[in-house]
């Protein structure tokens, strides 16, 4: 399972980045198995730290994606809509979902080492 050091991670599985970019985890992508759809939020949405803001489904199953901060969604991975496959095969560059302008981060974000260690 890959944990990049410099990104902050929650219990239900997203990433943020220090630039406000969101995804999901390599363990979470691993564990949905293959996507084959992604809702992503609108441009301009303004979200609050734990809140639904986009749904991730896969062969298994669909999961909800809460937002690990607060802030307004400035863009989004129009990418995903034709290759969502890119949240399996690269997580944590192709595969982001969208991206923040941060107010204010939830209080529960996890380094790297504690989420690798909760999900081991």
């Amino acid at each position: 399972m890959q944990t990049p050091p410099e990104l902050k991670y929650a219990a239900s599985h997203e990433w943020l980045a220090g630039d406000g970019t969101v995804g999901i985890s390599d363990f979470a992508q691993d564990q949905l198995g293959d996507v084959v759809y992604v809702e992503l939020p609108e441009v301009g949405r303004v979200v609050t730290a734990g809140e639904t803001v986009a749904v991730v489904e896969s062969v298994k199953t669909a999961s909800d994606i809460y937002a690990p901060a607060s802030g307004t969604v400035t863009a989004v991975n129009e990418a995903l809509s034709g290759t969502p496959e890119l949240v399996n095969s690269g997580p944590y560059e192709d595969g982001w979902l969208f991206k923040l302008d941060v107010t204010e981060e939830s209080g529960d974000l996890m380094d790297a080492g504690a989420y690798a260690a909760a999900n081991t």
